[in-house]
């Protein structure tokens, strides 16, 4: 009987990329007993074609492949902006080739053939890191429904409150009353979920990095002063 993986509960999609078929369905057969769910590809080529279209949480990959080798994957992931917890299979590894991998944001490299434990135990580690990994998506999702349910002048206000103005400033940039601002920045803060100005500003830095909220974002500059403004 085979002991419970310990990422077992959790659902991972791992992609197994290796020109060797009887290596693909090998590993694929072990991780999907496991809990793993598994998608094979039998070069690097053909993985990055499905790159977008699938989603995956973990890559194990062979490290000399005929059309494009597994450190070449690597940095053609990190050209498209795509990060994922990688362990590396090889038969002909050598120290400075790890090297190079880990250097490169590689969790792990194993020699083949690997036993199943050695295997597990690299995977067990690269879980942590992809269990991380989700839940920054997770939550980044999350941010950007609430900041899609702000009004387009709620959404004025926050890009405005997060550089520290005063409601009397914001309302005079806007053209309308303080106390209309008051409640725009009341409902800000309510709908963003922030408990103060330096959380949202934080929600609003996070956002700005990964494409968002506003065409007109503050400066890191400016946001750092809205900070200092009321923290002091």
């Amino acid at each position: 009987m085979h002991a419970e993986f310990p990422g077992a509960r959790e659902r991972w999609h791992v992609a197994v990329v290796d020109d060797d078929i009887a290596v693909l369905r090998g590993l694929a057969r072990m991780l999907t007993v496991r809990g793993f769910e598994v998608t094979t590809f039998n070069s690097p080529v053909d993985f990055l074609s499905a790159v977008g279209h699938i989603d995956v949480d973990i890559l194990l990959v062979d490290l000399r492949m005929p059309d494009l080798d597994g450190l070449s994957l690597q940095a053609a992931l990190t050209d498209r902006d795509v990060w994922l917890p990688t362990v590396f299979l090889s038969a002909h590894g050598d120290v400075s080739t790890s090297v190079r991998a880990l250097r490169s944001g590689a969790v792990d490299f194993l020699e083949k053939p690997c036993d199943e434990p050695t295997l597990l135990a690299a995977l067990g580690r690269v879980t942590e890191l992809a269990r991380v990994e989700r839940d920054k998506t997770h939550s980044l999702h999350n941010l950007k429904a609430r900041v899609s349910s702000l009004t387009r002048r709620e959404h004025e206000v926050f890009t405005h409150v997060v550089t520290g103005q005063l409601n009397k400033q914001i309302a005079a940039q806007l053209g309308t009353t303080e106390k209309t601002i008051k409640v725009h920045r009341a409902r800000v803060m309510a709908k963003m979920h922030a408990t103060s100005i330096p959380d949202l500003v934080r929600m609003f830095d996070r956002l700005a990095s990964s494409g968002g909220p506003s065409e007109r974002a503050p400066s890191p500059r400016q946001t750092s002063r809205a900070v200092q403004l009321v923290t002091d």
